[in-house]
């Protein structure tokens, strides 16, 4: 695996990444959604998480801070490894997917380190759409900004848990509820392949081994081993 070829797919996912979140920013009020092609269980819905991948949540303002900084200590480690990844000639298949996992950490990286200096904030209420670099400035500080999704497949609605189930029983259910980004997609698609195929991707490669005879006689010129 060629570095300009791996480079080349970080900066797709990147672009397509980023592409599409400023055309969400730019377009949609925070909690807009539209249906994608009239489909029911594939919309674009309009959400900002100030924590991890998923909307999942961590630690207030602090923790906000620790996680940002966090993950710019895991791209710039990323970006060792995958170099030497190829200077090992590690599996194609396994390169490809920790350039994924990495393209993914710095697709959502730059929306917490950029994102609250150069937009403003959209309000459900007032249905505002935010501005690129307002005159006012951002909604938060460098460090600060917040992570856009806009991914939803509600591919099961209106289901409900079966009544004798412990703890759920009775409750609503939707399957799949989770709002996410292509940098999130980009991340679980490239643990999930690594997780199916481990086996393959890091295997090690063994040199043939050569038969010997052990044996306590003397082997010199007048002796014939067959």
């Amino acid at each position: 695996m060629k570095a300009k070829q791996l480079i080349l797919l970080i900066l797709c996912i990147i672009f397509a990444d980023q592409a599409l979140k400023l055309y969400i920013k730019l377009n949609y009020y925070i909690g807009e959604e539209h249906l994608v092609l009239g489909q029911q269980w594939a919309r674009l819905h309009f959400v900002e998480n100030e924590g991890m991948a998923w909307g999942w949540k961590f630690g207030g303002g602090f923790g906000k801070i620790a996680l940002t900084l966090f993950r710019l200590g895991a791209v710039i480690w990323g970006s060792f490894l995958l170099s030497d990844f190829i200077q090992k000639k590690l599996h194609k298949g396994f390169i490809i997917c920790a350039a994924m996992i990495y393209a993914g950490a710095l697709g959502n990286l730059i929306d917490s380190l950029f994102y609250g200096i150069i937009f403003d904030q959209s309000n459900a209420y007032a249905q505002n759409i935010a501005h690129l670099f307002p005159t006012g400035g951002g909604y938060a500080s460098f460090l600060h900004g917040k992570v856009v999704d806009m991914l939803y497949f509600p591919i099961i609605t209106n289901a409900h848990f079966p009544a004798w189930l412990p703890v759920w029983g009775g409750e609503d259910f939707e399957f799949f509820r989770p709002v996410f980004n292509i940098a999130d997609a980009s991340i679980s698609t490239g643990v999930m392949i690594i997780l199916l195929f481990q086996n393959k991707f890091l295997a090690k490669e063994t040199s043939a081994k050569h038969n010997t005879i052990e044996t306590n006689s003397v082997v010199d010129d007048n002796t014939q081993i067959s």
